[in-house]
C-alpha cells in the first residue's frame, strides 16, 4: 500500500531546512546577478548558440542545489550512461526538487517541457525563455515539434514530467501522452527516468527538508516504431508507464 509517510522533523531534519533556505536563495542570487556577464563569456567562449548557453548555465544551478543538500543525502545514480542522445526523457514526479536533481544527467543539453506554472516563477521566468523550455499548456503542437526536431539536430534531449504534478502517495498518477506523441512524430527513443526519495527531502506542499536516499535510474529505451497507429501513443504510454511502475516498486523495495 503506498501512502504519503508525515515525518516529524529531527535535529539533523532542522539543521538540513535551516541550512538550505538561505543557500538556495543565496546561489540563487549570485546566479542571476552574475548570469548576465558570465553567460556572454560562455556565449563567446563556446560558439554555442545562447539557448544552450542558459540550459548549460541552467544545469550549473541544479547542481548546486545537489551540493547544498549533499551532507544530507545519499544519492546514487544507476544507468544514465547508457541514455542514447537525441532522445525523448520523461520522469516520474514526486517533488519541486526533481528538477533539480535532472542536474546530474551526464550532458547539459536538455530542453524541460513544463506546465506553465513554472514560468510564473518570476526570477526563473526569463532564463525558461531563453533556454527555449517549451510551455505545454499554452505553446502550439507544431511549435513544439519543431523545438524538439531541433534539439535533436543539435543532439539534444527534451525531458517531459508525463504525469504533469507531483504524485502526493508516491504512486504513478496517469500519464498525460505529449511525450509519447512526440517520440512517435520525431521518431526519437524515448527514455524512462524513475526517481526515489525526492518526497522524503521535500514532500509536496511541506516547507521541512528531511535527510533521504535517492535513486536515479535510467531504463532502457523504447522505440517508438512499435507503436504506430491511431492507438499508438495510448498503447505506448500505458507500456512505458507499466515499466516504470515496476522498477519503482522494485527500487522502492515493496511489491508491485
Amino acid at each position: 500500500m503506498h501512502r504519503s509517510i508525515e515525518r516529524k522533523p529531527c535535529l539533523r531534519a532542522v539543521l538540513l531546512t535551516a541550512m538550505f533556505y538561505p543557500l538556495m536563495m543565496a546561489w540563487t542570487l549570485v546566479g542571476i546577478v552574475c548570469s548576465p556577464a558570465l553567460i556572454a563569456i560562455l556565449t563567446i567562449a563556446t560558439g554555442w548558440k545562447i539557448d544552450r548557453v542558459v540550459r548549460y548555465w541552467i544545469k550549473v544551478h541544479g547542481r548546486g542545489l545537489i551540493v547544498i543538500v549533499s551532507p544530507f543525502v545519499r544519492f546514487r545514480k544507476e544507468g544514465l550512461e547508457t541514455i542514447p542522445l537525441p532522445s525523448i526523457l520523461i520522469v516520474n514526479h514526486l517533488s519541486f526538487v526533481d528538477g533539480y536533481y535532472m542536474a546530474s544527467l551526464p550532458f547539459h543539453d536538455m530542453t524541460f517541457a513544463v506546465g506553465a506554472w513554472p514560468f510564473k516563477m518570476y526570477w526563473y521566468t526569463a532564463f525558461m525563455r531563453l533556454a527555449r523550455y517549451i510551455d505545454v499548456e499554452n505553446v502550439a503542437w507544431n511549435d513544439a515539434v519543431a523545438i524538439c526536431r531541433r534539439a535533436a539536430s543539435e543532439n539534444g534531449c527534451v525531458l517531459f514530467f508525463p504525469e504533469g504534478h507531483r504524485s502526493k502517495d508516491r504512486r504513478l498518477q496517469p500519464f498525460y501522452s505529449g511525450a509519447f506523441r512526440m517520440a512517435i512524430e520525431t521518431g526519437l527513443p524515448l527514455v524512462p527516468l524513475c526517481i526515489t526519495g525526492t518526497d522524503i527531502l521535500l514532500p509536496p506542499g511541506k516547507h521541512w527538508l528531511h535527510p533521504a536516499d535517492i535513486r536515479l535510474r535510467a531504463l532502457p529505451a523504447v522505440d517508438p516504431a512499435g507503436f504506430q497507429g491511431a492507438s499508438g501513443p495510448t498503447r505506448f504510454c500505458n507500456a512505458v508507464r507499466e515499466r516504470m511502475a515496476i522498477a519503482l516498486d522494485e527500487m522502492r523495495g515493496t511489491d508491485p
